[in-house]
């Protein structure tokens, strides 16, 4: 079991620790760059009413979330949520975030290929973090004291929910990165920001992509540890 298994550290510590280092790299750039006002003085709710008209997005709506940093866009009822610290402030990080988020905006309203397939496996994907987990521990702990097929069945099982959710992980990774390269463009075509305020927001974007990856290679680090003990099954029976 992974909880005194060796080999599920040495698997799993590298990505966590890519993980926190990803953290650190977000927390450390917004809070800089937080600090810094926009030249405009133009808060995150006003420049994300700007770049919805100019990409046409009069139906979006934009809401306040209380969650810090829980800003996000939701395809299924049009809104643009911004947390205090981005809707409220004018500061070159809160007009970052705020086109990253118009870019999944336009994202739904161009039908960008991979954000309707993350939205198509989103059930799936919630199905299989939670289940799968479950599965693999319930099915090991089966053929740890019955050394039955219906045991290895079991985590095998497991193994294909959880690929859903590593699957729903991988395909997140390209809708960010084009969410924040279409950020970028519009922050550039609009002249929200000064040049050098540019290169800021993008050192915000390029540390929020961070934590994507890292939550990927967790994922797969994960699967793979699964994949390790169902075949250490197999060659035991």
């Amino acid at each position: 079991m992974f909880f005194f298994d060796p080999l599920y550290f040495i698997i799993m510590i590298p990505p966590l620790i890519f993980m926190f280092y990803a953290q650190a790299k977000v927390n450390s750039t917004f809070n800089k760059y937080s600090k810094q006002a926009n030249s405009r003085r133009m808060s995150g709710r006003e420049a994300a009413e700007v770049l919805l008209r100019a990409n046409g997005l009069s139906n979006v709506r934009v809401e306040t979330v209380k969650q810090k940093l829980g800003d996000h866009y939701d395809p299924t009822k049009k809104v643009l949520r911004l947390s205090p610290e981005v809707g409220d402030a004018p500061s070159v990080a809160a007009l970052g975030i705020v086109a990253h988020e118009v870019g999944h905006a336009v994202q739904d309203k161009t039908g960008y290929a991979f954000m309707r397939l993350r939205s198509a496996i989103v059930p799936a994907a919630n199905l299989g973090s939670t289940f799968g987990y479950i599965c693999v521990m319930l099915g090991f702990f089966i053929y740890m004291f019955s050394r039955s097929e219906f045991g290895v069945t079991v985590v095998l099982l497991g193994i294909f929910l959880f690929s859903l959710a590593v699957l729903f992980s991988l395909v997140t990774l390209p809708v960010e990165f084009n969410a924040s390269n279409r950020a970028r463009a519009m922050l550039r075509s609009s002249g929200l920001l000064a040049a050098q305020e540019n290169d800021a927001a993008s050192a915000v974007l390029s540390a929020a992509a961070l934590t994507y990856v890292a939550a990927t290679l967790q994922a797969f680090a994960q699967l793979f540890y699964y994949i390790i003990m169902f075949l250490g099954m197999r060659n035991n029976k």
